[in-house]
């Protein structure tokens, strides 16, 4: 499972794992206990403190190594640092170990236990690139000297590394050497982490590896090979089973909330025994989590390891406040738990672990709203507000005295949120905040936490009417965040941002604040012009990381043009000559439309009333949403009314359309291209009636969507002689527990496309299957592929899937794989038609997966249905279509137009035509949408 911005997004800690093991296994003279900047990593989550204890890596890296050295003279400089890195001295430790580096010459055994050294002291002031460069160099310096043993531990801790930047693929490379899918028994190749500890019987680097493994496989999403390497390592090492139990607690909860949300998306769509399967299986595995917890904090308070108990209760505590609904655990023992807690922490000495810990239990709900307790104020602290103060204070004072400028950071902010929620307290909240910020961007050193921060301050601000500060602060907010996202979208999605929480309410909060802020008072031309041109930023950013968080990989990434919307515009003014775009933006109570045409000023308004007076004009965006599924249900529901009613869509032409009537005068613009947000992408904008000129609006304009100008390479191909590669599927089928009906006029359809391109290859019913769809692909090139089949688009990407023969499914991700392994760019597919199509009701994120469809799967084009018709209609549509398209001097959207227009003129063709009068109804000829490039 690739997704989820409703699953925990989390790391976890090992420093109390160097701290005790070291103890029990005396394994060397001095060793260094190894960080793993698990609040770097948390504040990517997003899930910040209140997640920060829930997990456990065992990195139990034993893998500490001696820091004395060989050499007497140079022994005093390693010493020196020992001192300072454990007196929390950490820029003393590095500078101390760097010195002593140069010092080594030609010495590879000494150069090796140095640079392992500072790599632990790096990660600790959060320079993880140096980190990396250090366990490499400690890498090469042990397989130097032939220990290889220390090159498999180095090994583990460097895929620790990864895993804290979000990498997990690459520690499963250092781990294993190769990533096992789903339950392949793959043996780890020889030079891997796990072999190399295998081969020297290093039990403790077996354990770590594989606890590592684990819990990057968690990462990933696989849960089940996650279980599968915990288990082993708990049989390995029984004598610490209580780290072993709590990572196990944390990969059956991460399950656990992945079958949660299947049964949601079951529940959707329509699947009951679906739905009744995953739930009983999610309340399995918490109750599973519960149990692994229970017995992590119970062990752990037996052998007085303190630091290891205040996990594990941690852990129950936050089980138990997500899983309040379902209550995993009563009352009573979380209630006892979280006092068995505050206990613990008070035994603890000053650390990051006692930091955090206060922070984690200061912030305990049992009614969270969402994954960052940062992003609004809680209605009610599990603990009294005296007490919350009490515990936020004490991680401020601890944090000073360690001089940690990230536990600054964190603590400040937190103390400054708390501040924020309480009435007419803001100047506290704003002095604890850019204390805060200012922590966060000394040396950057934690930038991953400076936009949480800017962005509280930016909402202080704003409550004190210091509006044109508050954008500059959400402003560097939204730039860095831009920034971090960046690196993270490369990664899986358990190591996202929860976009509902983080991403899109800071990016319409700006947006919302610039847009309020050009309506108040005279603002000149050249500044309205730059507001504008930001909001348009704000706004493809915002889409972006919508889709990205969709489909959760960066194969959006890689065709993003680096370029703005505003200079792309300028750049391709030729391409774009006769084109309007039209972005919508859902804010706070109202929605904006933004046109832009080539070489012209950006022009806004926000969606009204034309019968309403004043600020009531404005229309709200629940009533717009309304008004949406209104003209959704009533188009869908069309086939039973012989004529359709346009009262609704002429009204939405209104208020989207008509605002702009003399910028886009059909004899200017040609082609208008969509850029939605939220349930306006859920409908057809070619079916809006001008009620004044009795036109739908795709008789006057050719119609196109795109979820960002940055993600369209308009360019016009040459269309005569191309291959067409035709599936289809005309049997009932069933799903996952869903049936699928039988899709009569396929046979048609498909007969249809082949007369239009003789060059063809067709698989149809048995012979479409997942196998030989890929086959097929690599046999020869496509430039048209044509799928006439049931294409269900889920709430999460796995439930979006087209069913093929024998009951079987295409998934998005075996579709985007198979065209992705085409040799070469000539090999791509141009255009990808997609018909019978359904969307999940519920959720508008379920219409990304036809407007990012074509992106995904890396296709230039495609055409889509935003409904499922099973008729001739879609046959007759489809026909046409194609037979424009050949037409090498009509654009793809205009060949749609062409098409979409005969069919509303169906009552005025001769009976030669052989054209159903009846399909003159949006219901026929609307849901056909064109996605990407339109030329």
């Amino acid at each position: 499972m690739k997704n989820k911005s409703k699953y925990l997004k989390i790391l976890f800690s090992a420093r109390w794992w160097m701290q005790m093991l070291l103890k029990v296994g005396n394994l060397c003279k001095k060793l260094i206990y190894f960080s793993t900047q698990q609040h770097q990593k948390l504040n990517r989550h997003h899930r910040f403190i209140k997640v920060l204890f829930l997990t456990t890596l065992l990195t139990y890296l034993l893998l500490g190594q001696v820091v004395s050295a060989q050499t007497p003279n140079i022994t005093a400089l390693v010493e020196e640092g020992i001192k300072d890195y454990d007196a929390g001295n950490f820029h003393n430790a590095v500078k101390h170990w760097e010195d002593a580096l140069t010092q080594y010459k030609n010495n590879p055994s000494a150069t090796a236990v140095v640079n392992e050294n500072l790599a632990r002291a790096y990660q600790q002031i959060g320079e993880n690139k140096a980190a990396i460069a250090s366990l490499l160099a400690a890498i090469r310096d042990y397989g130097a000297v032939a220990n290889i043993q220390q090159v498999g531990r180095m090994k583990s801790e460097l895929a620790q590394v990864y895993s804290n930047l979000g990498q997990p693929r690459k520690a499963i490379a250092l781990l294993c050497g190769q990533l096992v899918d789903k339950s392949q028994e793959i043996e780890c190749t020889p030079d891997s982490a796990t072999q190399i500890a295998t081969k020297y019987n290093d039990k403790s680097g077996q354990v770590a590896a594989l606890g590592i493994l684990g819990e990057a496989y968690r990462l990933i999403g696989n849960y089940d090979q996650a279980i599968k390497y915990l288990h082993v390592a708990q049989q390995l090492y029984p004598a610490y089973d209580f780290l072993v139990l709590n990572s196990l607690g944390n990969a059956y909860k991460s399950r656990a909330q992945l079958r949660e949300l299947q049964a949601d998306s079951a529940n959707k769509a329509g699947i009951s025994s679906k739905e009744n399967e995953f739930t009983q299986k999610s309340i399995e595995d918490y109750n599973q989590a519960h149990q692994y917890f229970q017995k992590s904090a119970k062990l752990a308070s037996d052998q007085k390891q303190t630091l290891a108990e205040m996990r594990g209760l941690l852990n129950l505590i936050q089980l138990g406040s997500q899983t309040n609904k379902n209550k995993v655990i009563n009352d009573r023992e979380f209630n006892q738990s979280v006092n068995d807690a505050l206990k613990v922490l008070e035994l603890l000495p000053n650390s990051a672990t006692k930091v955090y810990g206060a922070i984690d239990l200061a912030y305990l709900q049992s009614d969270a709203k969402g994954t960052s307790p940062f992003t609004y104020c809680p209605n009610k602290f599990i603990l009294p507000n005296a007490d919350v103060l009490s515990l936020l204070q004490k991680s401020v004072s601890a944090s000073q005295n360690l001089q940690d400028n990230r536990l600054l950071s964190y603590s400040n902010g937190a103390l400054g949120h708390f501040w924020e929620c309480q009435s007419e307290q803001e100047t506290e909240a704003l002095k604890y905040t850019q204390t805060a910020i200012v922590a966060a961007d000394n040396k950057l050193s934690a930038k991953d936490s400076l936009y949480l921060w800017e962005w509280q301050a930016g909402r202080i601000l704003d409550r004190q009417n210091r509006k044109e500060e508050a954008i500059a602060s959400y402003q560097r907010a939204f730039d860095t965040l831009e920034d971090i996202r960046s690196d993270i979208l490369t990664a899986e999605r358990d190591v996202q941002f929860d976009f509902r929480d983080v991403v899109r309410p800071l990016y319409r909060t700006l947006a919302q604040s610039r847009l309020d802020l050009l309506g108040v008072g005279a603002i000149a031309d050249e500044r309205r012009a730059k507001e504008l041109s930001e909001v348009v930023k704000t706004i493809d950013a915002l889409k972006l990381a919508e889709l990205q968080n969709y489909f959760g990989n960066d194969c959006i990434l890689s065709s993003l043009n680096p370029k703005q919307v505003g200079e792309l515009l300028k750049d391709n003014s030729v391409a774009f000559k006769n084109t309007g775009f039209l972005s919508s933006i859902i804010l706070d109570g109202k929605t904006g439309m933004l046109l832009q045409l080539p070489n012209q000023t950006t022009k806004f308004k926000w969606i009204e009333d034309p019968n309403q007076e004043g600020i009531s004009k404005i229309i709200s965006s629940n009533i717009l949403q309304q008004k949406i599924t209104e003209f959704r249900t009533g188009l869908v529901k069309g086939q039973e009314e012989f004529n359709y009613d346009t009262t609704t869509a002429a009204q939405l032409y209104d208020w989207i359309i008509r605002p702009f009537a003399e910028d886009i005068k059909p004899e200017k613009v040609k082609t208008l291209v969509f850029i939605q947000d939220g349930f306006l992408r859920s409908v057809p904008m070619a079916a809006l009636y001008d009620s004044q000129q009795q036109k739908y609006l795709v008789e006057t304009y050719a119609i196109a969507t795109t979820p960002s100008l940055r993600l369209t390479t308009p360019k016009a191909r040459n269309r005569s002689t191309q291959k067409a590669l035709i599936l289809g599927l005309t049997e009932k089928s069933t799903i996952d527990g869903k049936t699928f009906d039988q899709l009569f006029a396929v046979p048609s359809e498909v007969s249809a496309v082949e007369s239009i391109f003789p060059n063809h290859t067709d698989l149809i019913d048995e012979n479409f299957s997942p196998e030989n769809f890929e086959k097929t692909l690599d046999k020869s090139t496509y430039p048209i592929v044509h799928i006439a089949s049931h294409a269900q688009f889920g709430i999460i990407p796995e439930d979006t899937f087209i069913v093929t023969g024998k009951n079987q499914k295409l998934t998005i991700s075996q579709l985007e794989n198979s065209l992705r392994n085409l040799t070469s760019k000539s090999d791509s597919v141009e255009l990808l038609t997609l018909t019978a199509c359904e969307t999940a009701v519920g959720d508008d994120r379920a219409t990304l997966g036809l407007a990012g469809v074509a992106l995904q799967v890396g296709v230039k084009s495609a055409i889509a249905s935003l409904w499922s018709v099973t008729d001739d209609s879609t046959s007759e549509l489809v026909k046409a279509f194609y037979t424009n398209y050949r037409n090498t001097d009509m654009s793809i959207a205009e060949a749609l137009q062409k098409a979409q227009i005969r069919m509303i003129h169906a009552r005025k063709l001769p009976p030669s035509e052989g054209i159903n009068p009846s399909y003159d109804n949006p219901v026929y000829w609307a849901p056909m949408i064109a996605i990407g490039n339109w030329l």
